[in-house]
Parts: structure tokens; C-alpha cells; sequence
């Protein structure tokens, strides 16, 4: 395997270095194999991509249905694969507030489109309307305006400047949230802006991660009924980001279904192309159709992207994924909760909604919580269950929707005995 490695590693950067050195040979519905044949079942769904499985045989048909006509690219030309996917997406979606797409090829080109229209937005009505607030702990892509808004300093320190008109507030962690919701709120507002600031004048949007990836950690819902309270007092548009919340992965179509209301902007990406380079923002005709907006992309709307696309609603509907999605969901965090019951002094908090789910880790013995994850990551690999390694103190769950609830009985006994191998190896120390 490190022979692999270092053949990779000759030609790319540091940060394509998986945590976990496993190589893709054979993916099909929620299992992979490496290279040595092993099986796996897979939880990464290559990062929340794969909702419909890997080698999806609808998936499958409708691009070499693409690749069997006379078309292959059309720039921003129309063709009959884009007008079948936009219909069927915007009926998916099912909302008239959101009622028109822009499509493009990744997340974090929608991420940036949102942060344009709610600032033109803003602009239309004061021309200082341009202040943007997002998360302390989000993550909203890798190109300039999108980094801005994550909430990470240390990925933004290269950049040399900070964009004055970009806040962050804290994020309503269950460790943080000891006063209500609505006083959680305004003090971090408060702690970020002070006590005299003009939001109505000076903010035009929201960005919202519709969970905290790192550790599947979704708002509460009384504080997401603050924020929307505060965001139509003062005429301010919120977007939530569903890059790895959409089509099905939380037991719901789109994440923002959980907080019971509409955001004004949605941006999507990973599981909508199933593989293909896919992403799009979703919202209303009054904000999408602006004078100066400059959508268009090179690749947006092309015929193989659209033709996943469309595979991609046909299968969520045909196969019934989100209500398969939210039922094994909770029989799986059910099962992540009996173990953090079980291993107190190892498990802090098992947070998920649907099959998107997480187990943040403590420091035990002289192992810091990273080291901790580390530990219950390769192991889990040993006995064939694929993890998605944060590189932090946080182990993820996303497999493809498709799986089944025996798969994930194993799983969690796998991960049960990597756990009990953790603990025994330090309690024999002690002996």
C-alpha cells in the first residue's frame, strides 16, 4: 500500500494524502474494493457523493445515453437533457419560493454564486447592504469568497486580507448552548457586531452550512426560528448550503425540511450528479434574474452533468431513498447512542439526522480525541468497515442510501470491537 502511495504522492500535493491509505479498485451499490480484493462497506459514499450507490445501473443508462447521441457539450446553449433536468429538479425541490435553477460543476461555485446574489440583493436596496454573516465551524468550499465565509482562520490565513463586510457568530454548539436559544443568539450577534449595529442597513445575507460537517451537528430548531425572526426584521436573505445535505441523505428531500421553513436561497452539489460534476443554486425568480449577475459557467448545464442529474431524482423517487434514508437512519443512530452509552469515558457526543451521522470523541488515557478517532478509524478498516477520517476529533457516517439495515448491524458491531480493542489495550496497561 505505501508502494501506492508514494507513486501518487510523485505527482500530486500533500493535501490528496487520504487519512486512511485505501485504494479505490471496484465500487458497486454501498461497497468498495482496494486493491487486494478486500470488501468494504463503504460510509464515505466518496464523501457524500454516491447517494444512489456506486455503479448505479440508471445512473449508468442515462449517460450513455448522453454519450450515444450527436451531443456532448453545448456551453450555455439549450439541449434536451438540460430542459428534462431543470423541470424535474425544480419539481423535486417542490417550493414555490424556490422556483429557478443555475447549475454549475462544483460546490463551491454555488457557494460563491449565493454570495453574489445576496449582495447584489442587498445592493438593490442600500448600496452598503452587502455584510454577510455565516459560522463560526462552517465550511463553504475552497475559493476565495467561499473561504471567507467558512469559518476556519486557519484556512484563510494565506490569503493576506480579510473581507471587512464577511462576520462570523458562534455556531449553537450543545457544549456552548447553556442559556436559551434566542439569548445564545443575541449574544453572539452582540460579541461579533456590539450592541448599535445596522443590520437592516449594513447585512444582506445569511449562510447557513444546514449542518456542521465536521461532526453532523444540526441547529435546534428554536434557534433557527431566531435567526429567521432576526433575518425578516431586518430584510436580510438566508441561504443554506446543502452540499452534503440534499437529495435524501437526512431523511428529508433537503436539510432545511428539518427546520420547517424556506430558506431564499439553497445551494447544492455531491450527491446531485451521483459522480458527475453537478451543482446548482436554487431559488426565486425575484432574486436568480438580476441585472449584472453574471451566471454562466463553462461547463453548467452540460448534457452528461444534467443526465446524472435526472437519474439521480428518478432513483431518490423510484427507490423510495428518503424514506429509507430516515429509517435507517435512526435504527443507526440508535446503535451510535447504546455506544456512547457503553464507552463514556471514549464517546462525548453521537450527533446525525438520516444517514448522515457522527461520533465526536474524547481524550482517554494520554490519547487526544484526534488520536482517539485515528485508532477507531483503522481498525474499523481492518474489519472492513470504510469511515470517513475527519483528521479531527470527529468520526463521520454517510454511506450510500442504499444500503441495508444488516450492513449496519455489522457495522456497528465492527466499530463496537474496535472500541473494546481500545480499551482493553490501556486497561492491560495498567495491569
Amino acid at each position: 500500500m505505501i508502494n501506492i502511495e508514494k507513486k501518487f504522492f510523485k505527482f500530486e500535493p500533500p493535501s490528496m494524502k487520504p487519512n486512511l491509505k485505501v485504494f479505490w479498485k471496484k465500487a458497486k451499490g454501498f461497497n468498495i474494493w482496494n486493491e487486494k480484493n478486500q470488501k468494504c462497506i463503504d460510509f464515505t459514499s466518496s464523501i457524500f457523493v454516491s447517494n444512489i450507490g456506486h455503479s448505479n445501473p440508471t445512473f449508468k443508462k442515462k449517460i450513455k445515453e448522453v454519450l450515444n447521441s450527436p451531443l456532448s457539450h453545448s456551453y450555455v446553449y439549450y439541449n434536451k437533457f438540460r430542459f428534462e433536468y431543470i423541470k424535474k429538479l425544480i419539481r423535486f425541490v417542490g417550493r414555490k419560493k424556490l422556483n429557478k435553477c443555475y447549475l454549475m460543476s462544483s460546490g463551491t461555485e454555488a457557494t460563491e454564486a449565493a454570495l453574489k446574489l445576496m449582495r447584489l440583493n442587498g445592493q438593490k436596496i442600500n448600496k452598503e447592504k452587502k455584510g454577510i454573516i455565516s459560522m463560526n465551524g462552517s465550511w463553504h468550499g475552497r475559493t476565495l469568497g467561499a473561504l471567507m465565509m467558512s469559518g476556519f482562520k486557519s484556512q484563510t490565513n494565506w490569503i493576506g486580507y480579510k473581507d471587512k463586510n464577511i462576520y462570523h457568530i458562534e455556531f449553537p454548539y450543545p457544549w456552548l448552548l447553556k442559556n436559551n436559544s434566542e439569548t445564545f443568539f443575541r449574544k453572539s450577534l452582540e460579541k461579533t457586531f456590539g450592541k448599535r449595529f445596522n443590520y437592516k442597513k449594513k447585512i444582506a445575507g445569511i449562510m447557513l452550512e444546514a449542518f456542521q460537517g465536521w461532526g453532523s451537528l444540526f441547529y435546534p430548531e428554536k434557534y433557527i426560528k431566531c435567526l429567521i425572526k432576526f433575518a425578516k426584521k431586518n430584510n436580510i436573505l438566508i441561504t443554506m448550503d446543502e452540499m452534503q445535505s440534499g437529495f435524501a441523505r437526512t431523511g428529508k428531500k433537503f436539510a432545511f425540511e428539518h427546520y420547517n421553513f424556506v430558506p431564499d436561497i439553497i445551494c447544492c452539489g455531491k450527491g446531485m450528479g451521483s459522480g458527475m460534476p453537478l451543482s446548482g443554486v436554487i431559488t426565486s425568480s425575484k432574486i436568480m434574474d438580476i441585472q449584472g449577475g453574471y451566471l454562466q459557467s463553462t461547463h453548467s448545464a452540460n448534457p452528461l452533468s444534467c443526465a446524472a442529474g435526472i437519474a439521480v431524482i428518478d432513483e431518490i423517487k423510484n427507490k423510495k431513498l428518503v424514506n429509507k434514508s430516515k429509517n435507517l437512519g435512526n435504527f443507526f443512530l440508535k446503535g451510535l447512542k447504546k455506544l456512547q452509552t457503553d464507552f463514556p469515558n471514549i464517546i462525548g457526543y453521537a450527533f446525525g439526522k438520516g444517514l448522515v451521522s457522527a461520533l465526536i470523541m474524547k481524550k482517554y488515557k494520554n490519547l487526544s480525541s484526534t488520536s482517539v478517532a485515528d485508532f477507531v478509524c483503522h481498525e474499523c478498516y481492518k474489519n472492513n468497515i470504510l469511515l470517513v477520517n475527519t483528521g479531527r476529533e470527529s468520526i463521520k457516517f454517510g454511506p450510500p442510501l442504499v444500503i441495508n439495515k444488516n450492513a449496519l448491524k455489522f457495522s456497528l458491531k465492527a466499530i463496537r470491537k474496535s472500541l473494546e480493542k481500545l480499551q482493553n489495550k490501556y486497561e492491560n496497561k495498567k495491569r
